[in-house]
């Protein structure tokens, strides 16, 4: 199925939840934030948390400045 990630069509599994998409991805999952459809989704549920066809993901990494 299909999903929209970080503004990119992206094809995952049915059935796949956002601890899936994020170890798919490779990602760290120590510093990231992410959106389901500009709802954030509290690192807690990530793995309980299924992704549905058309979802729009964001995926973020905190950036230090000053």
């Amino acid at each position: 199925m299909e999903i929209e990630l970080n503004g990119w069509s992206y094809q995952i599994d049915e059935g796949q939840t956002v601890g899936d998409l994020i170890a798919s991805l490779s990602l760290q999952n120590d510093a990231l934030a992410v959106a389901i459809n500009r709802e954030i989704v509290p690192r807690g549920i990530w793995s309980q948390c299924c992704l549905q066809a058309a979802d729009r993901v964001d995926i973020v990494r905190p950036i230090g400045g000053g």
